[in-house]
């Protein structure tokens, strides 16, 4: 099993994902899920509803870790979500770049 690419406090790796996570984490959670095959729409709105965000999070979280083969479980997930939520967001962003949902079929 491998790792995240980036640790979660790798933020500042990207400062423009950085910056967009931090001020429109909605549309950046909905790219990370189309990234995984999920539709961005529903997705971002979803982060935006209290108890369904959970939801939300642990999924695209765990098929995120799932197509890259990265350890975890989606208790580890929705506390790192809970205790760092924009950290956990641009980790996320980080690792699905240039991923299509083509790619994760692959993987």
């Amino acid at each position: 099993m491998g790792e995240f690419q980036h640790g979660l406090f790798g933020c500042f790796d990207n400062i423009g994902l950085c910056l967009v996570s931090y001020f429109v984490p909605c549309y950046q959670f909905g790219k990370n899920a189309e990234a995984v095959g999920e539709g961005c729409f529903l997705c971002g709105i979803a982060s935006l509803v209290p108890l369904v965000n959970f939801y939300a999070v642990m999924k695209i979280r765990g098929k995120i870790r799932e197509a890259k083969g990265i350890e975890g479980s989606a208790v580890s997930d929705l506390f790192t979500w809970c205790f760092c939520g924009i950290c956990a967001l641009v980790q996320e962003a980080q690792e699905v770049q240039g991923m299509t949902p083509q790619s994760i079929a692959r993987e």
